[in-house]
């Protein structure tokens, strides 16, 4: 496929691009932006743009995506609830780094979340892409997991997870979702910087 190509099927999507997936784009990229301000209003902008691509995901046969929306949804309302938390009105949940050990369990966590999409997907779907779908899903499960305690390694998932969805929405149609995580890549690799910078600070 040549550049031409390319550009030319990316002006077709954004033309054929519906009302809600606007919206979902729009709140997602405020949500991430949110998020490296480590402003609290991540989760319900967040929550808009979730329950909007369970949707948009199960129409497109990305049902492993459509779950990890779900499961986005559900983090959401956790992440929202410990970032809220406060002890004589300071703030207890603080940016930390990983231990050893939370590495090791982020890394397992995401192999068996991966194997076990890749299987659901390739046995029980129609999907065509169960592989890749099962990837970009299970790297947002362990980034989300992450984000909701605020470990700065979240943000390396998210990366990993951003450069698996474009593709992968882009070869169904998704062409303004796609882009969406074009901007969440660079927006990742912003965030992990600033929360960098405020745990050296720290």
């Amino acid at each position: 496929m040549d550049i031409a190509h390319l550009w030319q099927q990316l002006l077709e999507g954004l033309l054929a691009t519906t009302w809600l997936e606007y919206i979902a784009v729009f709140f997602g990229i405020a949500s991430v932006v949110l998020s490296r301000m480590e402003n609290i209003w991540v989760y319900p902008t967040g929550i808009v743009n979730t329950t909007i691509y369970i949707y948009l995901s199960v129409i497109a046969g990305l049902y492993a995506e459509a779950g990890v929306n779900f499961y986005y949804t559900v983090m959401s309302i956790i992440g929202w609830v410990l970032w809220a938390r406060k002890s004589d009105g300071e703030t207890v949940l603080h940016i930390t780094r990983s231990s050893r050990r939370e590495w090791l369990a982020a890394l397992a966590f995401f192999a068996v979340a991966w194997g076990l999409l890749y299987w659901v997907l390739r046995t029980y779907t129609d999907s065509t892409v169960p592989l890749a779908d099962g990837f970009a899903s299970a790297t947002a499960y362990t980034g989300m997991w992450l984000m909701a305690r605020k470990k700065l390694e979240n943000w390396l998932w998210w990366i990993a997870t951003n450069l698996a969805a474009m593709p992968l929405y882009f070869i169904k149609g998704f062409v303004f979702t796609s882009f969406q995580y074009l901007v969440f890549l660079i927006l990742a690799v912003m965030g992990y910087m600033e929360w960098r910078r405020k745990l050296r600070g720290a």
